[in-house]
């Protein structure tokens, strides 16, 4: 499809009314309607349900104590697929997101990862009790497709965003996102109430629940394909291979972009911490604090409801205060929810750590896509939004499983393990110390790649 070239407003953007009220008109590109806007934010509503109850909280649980039948190893095998399925995406995302930037191909390499999340997400009704194996290929395919396709989407931020309002359109993405997450998670505990009410198993009613999953997913993603336009030129950068595209993008940010290069740095040191809060808050509830399942889904539906009003609200104070400001306070702020999780014993002061880990996960993942969309070269986008999400990914191998060596190692404790993860954030503040964000857009607008 063709592409208009960067900054410059498309030929039917109509008259500046088309962008609504003065929010939109003060925060969006010339040319960008609010329904682009709405159709971007609805990708992030149809895979944040994958995560919420695939990763999160539904399959997770099911894996470790259905299908492992909750051997020690249960965790561990889990996060092993999943950290497989990361470490396959570090090393092919940069040539995939330096070819979508070659030919303008976004938009293909979106609705091809949605297709494959949604088909093996789907395939996951299959899994019964002791189908270890099929489980955790699934597994890993699935979330190999959803990290292509999350990547992908936020290539487009910088399109649709002036450089001045990242931080508040990344919010209303994220934000948009979580109530995604809490309606196919609310739509899936109303699903296990009904059937554990009439007595099934959790191998009888998990299927239906990868069901529909899958197909909200599918749904929620239709507004995307049809009204989400590519507006960047096409880089026309020769094909490289998998390892030496790696290579050479690790060795372009040292030389030219040395601010960004910080950001990855600190962007996988705290993205560790995350991880471990995504993929096995609904463990550590139920393995530590003793929640049933139906119980872990509320406890994920509030981290959620935390999450999306700390994603809407976070980011026109990140556009305010500066982006590096913010998410030092953030940063801080997870730090504080290990400590308060670490200690709790009672339930309702883990409720206060699980609030506290919603408003951090909105506000710090909206964040670092805003200060990538930032630093990042206007022809090169989806190249150095897939080094994001090399560094993020790189994080998701090294947060889950480092959570899952500790409590193999310690027979199980968990409020072990999840203290550890605290040293992740801790690292990624000593790192952003070192970032100079002006310094680092000065050189995004002078330097010629």
């Amino acid at each position: 499809m063709s592409a208009s070239a960067p900054n410059e407003p498309a030929a039917e953007s109509g008259p500046p009314d088309d962008h609504g009220g003065g929010l939109f008109r003060s925060a969006l590109k010339p040319g960008v309607r609010r329904r682009e806007v709405w159709a971007w934010a609805m990708y992030d509503f149809a895979n944040s349900g994958y995560t919420t109850v695939v990763i999160t909280t539904v399959f997770s649980t099911y894996f470790v104590g259905v299908v492992a039948a909750g051997r020690p190893w249960g965790t561990l095998a889990f996060t092993m697929a999943l950290s497989l399925s990361y470490l396959a995406i570090m090393l092919s995302m940069p040539a995939l997101g330096a070819r979508a930037d070659a030919r303008a191909g976004k938009r293909r390499l979106l609705f091809s990862s949605t297709v494959g999340c949604v088909a093996a997400t789907a395939l996951l009704a299959l899994v019964g009790p002791s189908d270890i194996a099929l489980a955790l290929v699934l597994l890993a395919l699935s979330n190999y497709c959803y990290c292509v396709g999350e990547s992908v989407v936020a290539a487009f931020l910088p399109e649709i965003a002036r450089p001045d309002a990242l931080g508040r359109v990344s919010g209303w993405g994220w934000g948009f996102g979580y109530f995604g997450g809490m309606l196919t998670l609310g739509l899936s505990l109303g699903l296990v109430g009904w059937a554990s009410n009439r007595g099934a198993e959790a191998h009888q009613y998990v299927p239906y629940v990868m069901l529909l999953t899958a197909f909200m997913f599918s749904l929620s993603a239709i507004p995307s394909f049809l009204f989400l336009r590519e507006r960047s030129a096409p880089s026309n950068r020769p094909a490289q291979g998998w390892l030496k595209r790696l290579a050479g993008a690790w060795r372009e940010t040292g030389e030219h972009f040395t601010d960004f290069r910080l950001l990855l740095v600190c962007g996988a040191f705290y993205h560790a911490g995350i991880s471990v809060v995504v993929t096995l808050a609904a463990v550590y509830a139920n393995q530590a604090m003793g929640f049933t399942m139906a119980q872990t889904m509320v406890l994920v539906f509030t981290v959620n409801i935390a999450a999306a009003a700390g994603a809407l609200t976070f980011g026109h104070f990140q556009d305010r205060v500066g982006h590096k400001r913010a998410l030092t306070i953030t940063l801080w702020g997870w730090i504080a929810m290990v400590l308060v999780a670490y200690s709790a014993v009672q339930v309702w002061v883990f409720w206060i750590a699980a609030t506290l880990a919603g408003l951090c996960m909105g506000t710090s993942q909206s964040a670092g896509r805003a200060m990538v969309g930032g630093l990042a070269p206007s022809r090169r986008l989806a190249e150095f939004y897939s080094l994001w999400t090399f560094a993020t990914q790189l994080a998701a191998v090294v947060g889950p499983l480092c959570y899952g060596l500790v409590t193999w190692v310690t027979d199980g404790n968990h409020r072990l393990a999840l203290l550890i993860t605290g040293l992740f954030f801790v690292g990624g503040l000593v790192v952003l110390a070192r970032l100079d964000f002006a310094r680092g857009a000065r050189v995004r607008d002078t330097v010629s790649m």
